[in-house]
């Protein structure tokens, strides 16, 4: 298998997407999502703590802190919410306990074919409603046929 499994180039589901650039088969640890560790206050202080900013940089690693791909992040952050994955999300702990230290990778959870988009879902919860502004903020464009057309876990 190459080295570099994926490119990142424009998506027709939003903005930047990472694609497939050979085969790869289905258990593949295709990336770590990488970015710089920070509590979960310093990231809302850094960006205001809002729902209503629809912003998916930031991938929550436990109870104390999230990673911030938009410093010192890699291709990982690029990967869009899908309804149909084929890529999955895997957090690690770290072995000696330390909760900064847990990492996180993208595996995929079936064959990907060359030049498909890598797509997993974020999960992403909130403790206030659901209303309908939050859903259009936190819209899925994935186009798969049953897309819940938000990327807001629906309970």
């Amino acid at each position: 298998m190459p080295k570099t499994l994926v490119k990142v180039r424009n998506s027709k589901i939003h903005g930047r997407g990472v694609f497939a650039a050979c085969d790869i088969p289905k258990g593949t640890r295709i990336i770590e999502y990488r970015g710089k560790r920070l509590s979960h206050a310093e990231a809302d202080v850094i960006y205001g703590g809002s729902v209503e900013s629809g912003h998916t940089f930031l991938f929550t690693l436990n109870d104390q802190y999230v990673i911030d791909a938009n410093q010192r992040g890699n291709a990982a952050r690029w990967i869009n919410h899908g309804c149909a994955p084929n890529c999955e999300s895997v957090c690690e702990e770290d072995d000696s306990g330390r909760p900064e230290r847990e990492r996180v990778f993208i595996d995929a959870i079936r064959d990907i074919k060359a030049g498909d988009e890598l797509l997993y879902s974020y999960f992403i919860t909130l403790e206030q409603k659901h209303t309908k502004r939050l859903q259009r903020l936190w819209q899925c464009l994935c186009g798969a046929r049953r897309c819940t057309g938000t990327m807001l876990e629906i309970n």
